[in-house]
């Protein structure tokens, strides 16, 4: 369009319109302006309306030469943003106005001159570019260091006995029944040991190096029995011995294993360091002692079997028999006998006139759930007594306890003791040290003395933090539970810790517990409608 003596300049980046006066031009409205702004620069420049409308006067009136800014080009503007922890960086772009667009290297500049080094997305870049404008847009990522992993060991045993079992959240040892007893030979592989890692450094967007944790090491244990870390592979540790392979922490070690037909009086008592198998029965007043496991393919009848490890017997306990394990026990059936064991005591059948005594559960009835019967005697365990049927209206009271432990009682009072004998060495040499100090410390002992009573209290303390956890320990055994699969019959007396309740009347399936808010003894049945018993 031509305009007499109106033309467009621009001058970095900033359009003016200049006019001479010229009385033969047609007067000069808006259209005609903005359409000479069109030929002159596209419409990408950002107009300024006001500016345009007073050009329009000045051009139609003005006596003298002018020059009025009416737009102006804008490049595109690039604002970078660091995250705090200079883990994430992002691009705001605003888009060109009739100016330069952003390139890639417009981009990498303004991330550079951020401090932006590492983790830079180019596909983000290219896309960001191609669009010419975006806000927020994720442009660069650090990567978080990686710790390393902990060692941790391999077992190549698949049924490796355990001396450690694992207690779970509801304080409950889980147990699995085993078989026969597992048997290995010289040279067999029994455990691989997976070093720890040095885990992978990470990386801000700046570049700086973020450290990762070691994972901690742990070595095969010391002196395992029966079994060394092989001569060509360090982390994998084999048998030296035929035995049974025992896992425990940090390595398995392999117990020898007696095989005896029958203990008798021609076989003589069994004293064994390692696992003893029994083939038959052992007979009444025969003992069996083992360091490890004791396992009886037939009856104990009337002997006394006493355990490192755990006891498995196929067949029953009778006759006055006497067992103790420091692991668990199970047996088929038991009658008149006195068991003990050290976690878990399972009876897969009837259980009757008998002393059971466990330090985490006793099991009944795994195997015969419909007729299995806790009948007569008395049964004890920390957590759990488990059985169909509970009592019979034919035998005399059946004494059930959970929630108490002698154990960890005797160690809680044993810890009493020395608490307040710690506590009376505390409050001797401070004592002493008021003495020490009135009489200004002519030999100098003030500091020595000062040191024993510091140790004296951290003493105390690490003993008053442990009982706070035997104290925990202790209230958690409140949860213990008393679960009937049948139905309870006849009289049945319960406690729970120091809680007692005798049951004089049947009670379908369910669950007796100790109400936590009454502190009296509770029953759920099936349906989980609670009853409150006096």
């Amino acid at each position: 369009m031509d305009l007499p003596d109106i033309s467009i300049v621009e001058t970095d980046g900033l359009v003016f319109l200049r006019g001479q006066p010229n009385r033969a031009r047609e007067p000069v409205d808006e259209a005609s302006l903005r359409a000479l702004l069109a030929e002159f620069a596209d419409a990408g420049c950002v107009l300024d309306d006001s500016a345009i409308a007073t050009a329009v006067q000045h051009c139609n009136g003005r006596p003298d030469p002018f020059a009025i800014q009416v737009a102006q080009r804008y490049d595109a503007q690039i604002h970078v943003r660091i995250a705090k922890d200079d883990m994430v960086a992002e691009i705001s772009i605003a888009a060109a106005c009739g100016g330069r667009v952003a390139t890639v290297g417009d981009i990498i500049q303004a991330l550079t001159q951020a401090g932006v080094l590492f983790g830079i997305d180019d596909t983000a870049m290219l896309h960001a570019c191609d669009q010419g404008a975006c806000s927020a847009t994720r442009i660069a990522v650090g990567t978080m260091p990686q710790d390393g992993v902990d060692a941790w060991f391999e077992e190549l045993i698949p049924h490796t006995a355990d001396r450690a079992p694992k207690v779970d959240e509801n304080g409950l040892i889980d147990y699995r029944e085993h078989g026969a007893i597992e048997v290995v030979s010289a040279g067999m592989p029994l455990m691989r040991r997976h070093p720890a890692t040095m885990g992978n450094p990470g990386r801000t967007v700046r570049g700086r190096t973020l450290t990762a944790k070691p994972g901690r090491d742990e070595p095969f244990a010391s002196q395992l029995v029966g079994a060394h870390c092989d001569a060509s592979d360090p982390n994998l540790l084999v048998a030296t011995q035929t035995g049974q392979p025992v896992r425990i922490s940090g390595g398995v070690m392999v117990e020898p294993v007696l095989q005896v037909a029958e203990v008798n009086m021609a076989s003589g008592n069994i004293h064994f360091e390692g696992s003893v198998q029994v083939k038959g029965d052992v007979v009444a007043g025969m003992t069996v002692q083992a360091s490890g496991d004791i396992l009886v393919a037939g009856m104990v009848d009337g002997g006394v079997l006493e355990a490192g490890g755990d006891i498995r017997i196929a067949g029953g306990v009778i006759a006055h028999a006497k067992l103790h394990a420091s692991g668990a026990i199970q047996a088929k059936f038991a009658q008149g006998v006195q068991i003990q064991a050290g976690t878990v005591l399972a009876i897969a059948d009837m259980a009757m006139d008998c002393q059971l005594t466990s330090l985490n559960q006793i099991l009944i009835g795994a195997e015969n759930p419909g007729k299995a019967r806790l009948v007569g005697g008395s049964a004890t365990a920390m957590m759990l007594v488990s059985v169909p049927l509970l009592g019979s209206s034919k035998a005399t009271v059946t004494k059930v306890s959970v929630g108490s432990n002698s154990e960890l009682m005797a160690r809680y009072a044993a810890l009493e003791k020395r608490i307040a004998q710690e506590k009376e060495t505390e409050e001797s040499l401070e004592k002493l040290i008021k003495q020490v100090m009135v009489n200004k410390d002519p030999k100098g002992m003030l500091p020595r003395i000062q040191a024993s009573r510091q140790h004296a209290i951290q003493v105390w303390g690490q003993s008053l933090a442990e009982k706070r956890e035997l104290e925990a320990q202790i209230a958690f055994a409140l949860t213990a539970k008393i679960v009937v699969g049948t139905a309870v019959e006849g009289a049945v007396d319960m406690s729970f810790g120091n809680h007692a309740t005798r049951i004089r009347k049947e009670y379908p399936s369910g669950t007796f517990a100790l109400d936590p808010a009454e502190l009296v003894v509770s029953f759920a049945d099936a349906m989980g409608r609670t009853t409150l018993l006096t």
